[in-house]
């Protein structure tokens, strides 16, 4: 199993010499290191989270390259200047997130094949099944090397759900369960993955602000995470509050808990067009949002820290909306 992110995080280097010829043995071999999830920190120098795992497929890695005639060490190390442990984090999460997208764009071209409004036929809903399976095996394939948590995970499953649904025949009915108002928790313990982005800094900020107030939030490596009996899951995998369909998680709890503020929807577009990246909104106000966003990310490792620093920034923000389409609302009926 792949070993998770820590305070003093190990790493295993593969550093190799490959020679020019035979081309294939240089392309080989590149192919079998990213099917381990491995990320390049240099040239011909390769990184893996420290696992009894990882050593062993490096050292699979290590033999062919020998074998093919180059050269090569795997070197247990940690980061002291230089890259940081979260800098080799991100790489991670980088090419994950990449490989996500690509499925993430499969996921919304075949969406766009299904009708909305009437049953998917027989030999049609074959084909769809069989289509979602490989997306689905792919996805499982992602999270099997997703070391550090992704950000891609939680949009991609949230669209392959909701395919699935679409294809059964009592996904009306599931739908019109999910439209009906919930009931606010006080004091609730509120759970979602470390790293905390855009999605989660402003889903936390919305919970505190207009659900539950007296909220508690816990940060857990997504992959250790043992779910308790009355946690409240947000923008996690099988969470009571994450990705739905093309909507973020800040977009379903507003669904869920029937908040109709044209501010905090106006908000959510925002959200949604930083944390999808499809542009569905078009939002003016999106570049300059997330350029603050990833300031208080870069700036800030430690989770309770970014959602106070967001947490500030929204409150202003949300009230900026709200003036602006007060002022847009005397206008139009004066």
């Amino acid at each position: 199993m792949p070993q998770m992110a820590s305070p003093e995080q190990r790493w295993l280097l593969l550093i190799h010499q490959i020679p020019p010829k035979p081309n294939y043995l240089r392309v080989k071999i590149g192919r079998r290191l990213q099917r381990l999830g491995a990320v390049a920190i240099k040239n011909s120098v390769y990184a893996l989270p420290k696992s009894e795992q990882t050593r062993e497929d490096l050292n699979w890695v290590l033999r062919e390259i020998v074998e093919g005639g180059g050269d090569g060490s795997m070197v247990e190390a940690s980061f002291v200047e230089g890259l940081t442990d979260e800098q080799v984090r991100d790489l991670f999460r980088a090419a994950r997130d990449a490989e996500y997208d690509e499925v993430t764009k499969e996921a919304r071209a075949l969406a766009r094949d299904l009708p909305r409004r009437r049953a998917v036929s027989g030999e049609h809903r074959a084909e769809m099944e069989a289509k979602l399976a490989r997306l689905q095996k792919r996805v499982a394939e992602i999270v099997a090397l997703d070391f550090f948590g992704g950000h891609g995970r939680e949009p991609v499953e949230g669209l392959l759900q909701e395919f699935a649904q679409r294809l059964l025949p009592s996904a009306p009915e599931a739908a019109a369960k999910e439209a009906s108002m919930e009931p606010k928790p006080h004091g609730g313990t509120w759970v979602t993955r470390t790293g905390i982005h855009v999605d989660r800094m402003a889903s936390g900020w919305l919970i505190r602000r207009f659900i539950d107030e007296k909220a508690r939030f816990k940060f857990v490596v997504a992959k250790s995470y043992q779910h308790k009996a009355g946690d409240l899951r947000f923008d996690m995998f099988d969470g009571e509050y994450t990705h739905q369909g093309d909507l973020c998680t800040f977009e379903v709890l507003l669904a869920r808990f029937k908040i109709e503020d044209p501010a905090l929807q106006r908000l959510a577009e925002v959200v949604h067009d930083i944390d999808l990246k499809d542009a569905k909104h078009g939002r003016p106000e999106k570049a300059g949002i997330e350029m603050l966003i990833n300031g208080i990310a870069m700036a800030h490792p430690e989770d309770e820290v970014r959602l106070s620093r967001a947490s500030a920034a929204l409150d202003d923000l949300y009230q900026s909306f709200k003036r602006a389409l007060s002022r847009r609302y005397r206008l139009c009926t004066a």
